[in-house]
């Protein structure tokens, strides 16, 4: 079972002014798929804040992944790839592209999306955006892919090919 982390970065949603609804749908989404949510938290959109939480998760061995959603738009506030960028040791860009690439068959404004995602250690970091709808299909649009970044990341790097018929 693959532990994960949910994290919503949104000024309002920190101040009571509105409520969540992408960080519970990813982790309804994630525990669907089979993984256990250990952790939600909404955090504001201050750079600082969100690359200290971040480092302490993926630091913590707690969970495998972190996903984040909100703060991947052009607003002046959305600072979730920059706090990210900060903090990762290496970014997995082909996640950000296949992320926007499936956006785009619903809305020609998933273009606009900085979502990115990369690893600390062996933990691996996701920024999704913060529409619900938007957080999902990135995610349904990169999951197959986790399970074998966790293995790469634990130095399971043997690649085993397909048997020939």
């Amino acid at each position: 079972m693959i532990h994960a982390a949910v994290l919503t970065i949104s000024d309002s949603v920190s101040a009571g002014a509105r409520g969540d609804r992408s960080g519970p749908a990813v982790r309804e989404r994630l525990e669907q798929l089979g993984w256990k949510v250990s952790v939600t938290e909404v955090i504001p959109d201050e750079a600082a804040e969100i690359s200290q939480r971040l480092s302490t998760l993926a630091d913590g061995g707690q969970v495998a992944a972190i996903f984040t959603t909100g703060g991947t738009g052009l607003g002046p506030r959305d600072v979730t790839p920059e706090a990210t960028r900060a903090v990762v040791d290496r970014e997995i860009p082909g996640f950000g592209e296949l992320m926007r690439a499936k956006g785009r068959e619903s809305t020609p404004l998933a273009t606009l999306s900085r979502s990115l995602a990369g690893t600390r250690g062996r933990v691996l970091l996701v920024n999704l955006p913060g529409s619900p709808r938007g957080a999902v299909e990135s995610l349904d649009a990169i999951v197959e892919l986790v399970p074998h970044v966790l293995e790469l990341l634990r130095g399971q790097t043997e690649h085993v090919s397909a048997p020939q018929e």
